[in-house]
């Protein structure tokens, strides 16, 4: 099932759904429309039992761009206070909705991901890359400051030295390089991008979906508390599959040595 939109193109197939920005001339450059919809998509996805993975692309040469700079330098009649409450209903939208996501989110990034672009790959859970890659947090260069989470998830992901050093210089890095700071998990060649990360979604889609989303929940759960506080929460997790369908499933397939056939009970 594809469905079209001017902004986001969104699709459901072996249990992935692939959101795919969809405006190429400028890059998938970010605009309200396509904010709106792209917070939209991944709440229909997290909602439907038939979605079990989230793969986010770009059409075209590039993932995302950033903020769309035909329209930056147009906001000085607006009052402080509507700025920060377009940036509230608008693009942080987007990170606050992928926060509150247990299914797992790969983002596949073609070409460039700069500024709000890179900022909104870093909060999806695993990242590859295209050899043509190039990322880079870009604010610096017009004057602004990340406005889509990226100060928050960017030292997160590469430490507060180099998450200063990336944000000061606006430098942007090759696909290799942003390999080695720890940006991505791949890289792969640009023509085997998209169907190496959908193969990867598939894999996780035929897992058991109720262990797959708790072990995600546990990760992200963790980062915020201490020890106890987590061993406590998993022990709650384990009491939920140990007493699921899909993991008697999950063993007897082993023990069977086939493939198991699981629904998320």
């Amino acid at each position: 099932m594809t469905e079209d939109s001017s902004t986001v193109l969104y699709e459901v197939a072996e249990g992935v759904a692939t959101l795919t920005l969809n405006r190429p001339g400028k890059l998938n450059a970010i605009n309200s429309e396509m904010a709106r919809r792209w917070a939209d998509c991944l709440e229909r996805a997290q909602a439907d039992d038939g979605v079990r993975a989230i793969l986010i692309t770009g059409a075209g040469k590039g993932f995302c761009s950033g903020g769309d700079v035909d329209r930056m330098g147009g906001d000085d009649a607006m009052t402080p206070l509507r700025v920060k409450e377009r940036l509230r209903q608008g693009v942080q939208r987007i990170p606050e909705t992928l926060s509150r996501m247990d299914k797992p989110v790969i983002c596949a990034i073609n070409g460039v991901a700069a500024a709000a672009g890179l900022d909104l790959a870093l909060a999806c859970d695993i990242r590859f890359a295209g050899a043509s890659a190039r990322l880079g947090e870009t604010y610096s260069r017009v004057g602004l400051v990340p406005g889509a989470g990226g100060a928050w998830f960017l030292p997160r992901v590469v430490g507060v030295a180099r998450a200063l050093e990336l944000f000061w210089t606006g430098e942007l890095l090759d696909a290799d390089r942003a390999l080695e700071y720890g940006l991505v998990s791949r890289v792969l060649p640009d023509d085997e991008l998209l169907s190496g990360a959908r193969a990867f979604c598939e894999r996780i889609a035929k897992a058991p979906p109720l262990s797959v989303r708790l072990i995600k929940r546990a990760l992200y759960q963790g980062l915020d508390t201490d020890l106890a506080t987590s061993l406590d929460l998993i022990s709650s997790h384990m009491t939920l599959v140990r007493n699921s369908d899909d993991h008697a499933e999950a063993v007897a397939a082993l023990r069977e040595k086939r493939e198991g056939e699981f629904h998320g009970r």
